[in-house]
């Protein structure tokens, strides 16, 4: 079992940054991949971004390519999204993901553990 604990969420102007972070515990050495993927009010799950935690690339969709960046701290076991210029249809709660089993793709299907979600909401 993985445990995935976000934060970082909060409230922001649009154009302004928010860095969310996901600190995994527990059997984490069977982790391949980690992700992020956000959920707005009525609508599906959707990717953000991934990244692969041996060798560290990194995925993006293409809403939020060149705005929002993912890393992670092996040490700490610790996944970064830093957010940039945001926008209000940046809303929604963002989750924190990770796969096993040599997998990383872009629907939710492929992750295997989650947390449990924190808010980000930008106004306009």
């Amino acid at each position: 079992q993985v445990q995935l604990v976000e934060s970082g969420g909060g409230l922001v102007q649009a154009g302004g940054s928010l860095r969310l972070s996901c600190a995994a515990s527990g059997r984490t050495y069977n982790t391949y991949a980690m992700a992020w993927f956000r959920q707005a009010p009525g609508k599906e799950r959707e990717f953000v971004a991934a990244i692969r935690w041996s060798g560290g690339r990194t995925y993006y969709a293409d809403s939020v390519k060149g705005r929002f960046t993912v890393s992670r701290d092996n040490a700490k076991n610790t996944v970064y999204l830093q957010m940039n210029s945001l926008k209000p249809e940046d809303t929604a709660v963002y989750y924190c993901a990770a796969s096993t089993g040599y997998r990383l793709g872009f629907t939710a299907n492929t992750y295997d553990y989650w947390g449990q979600g924190t808010q980000v909401t930008v106004s306009s």
